[in-house]
């Protein structure tokens, strides 16, 4: 059984997110999401509505978990048995630091590997980050998220 993680902040979870993870759970027998309680950076959703949020968005994969991590993803990897870590990767700009990151994530456990997904092209431009500046702004993105995450949106920013 191989086990693979996607660990990220998922503020909030986009459908970019949703269908990387579609992906992965097509290509692994178990798919952990990892949502990270970290402190650098400034999140809009508390850690507990994003694991509730991408728990309910993702439900209807039967092969995905979602966890709340606070660790390195080697560390978490290792704990769940997982063998892979998967990160998603928009354009080539992200490439150079996703690169980084497996290069440093190989040297701190070997055994996991990192496998890189690429979005339907339709969803290569979401970000979290924009996601939330357009909300915030009373923009509509209804495009870029599932409706519950739309609501929480509008929840946060009324």
């Amino acid at each position: 059984m191989v086990t693979a993680i996607y660990p990220g902040t998922f503020d909030p979870i986009t459908k970019g997110h949703a269908d990387i993870t579609r992906r992965a759970a097509n290509l692994f027998d178990k798919v952990i999401i990892a949502v990270a309680d970290t402190t650098s950076k400034n999140t809009l959703f508390t850690i507990d509505e994003r694991v509730d949020l991408a728990s309910k968005v993702l439900s209807d994969i039967k092969n995905v978990e979602v966890i709340p991590f606070r660790a390195l993803a080697t560390d978490l990897a290792r704990e769940k048995n997982a063998s892979v870590i998967v990160r998603g990767i928009r354009a080539v700009s992200d490439f150079d630091y996703e690169f980084q990151m497996a290069g440093m994530n190989r040297q701190l456990n070997s055994d996991i590997e990192t496998v890189f997904l690429t979005p339907a092209e339709n969803l290569a431009c979401t970000t979290s980050s924009l996601v939330r500046e357009i909300a915030s702004l009373n923009g509509d993105v209804s495009l870029f998220v599932d409706s519950l995450v739309v609501a929480a949106l509008k929840d946060k920013f009324s």
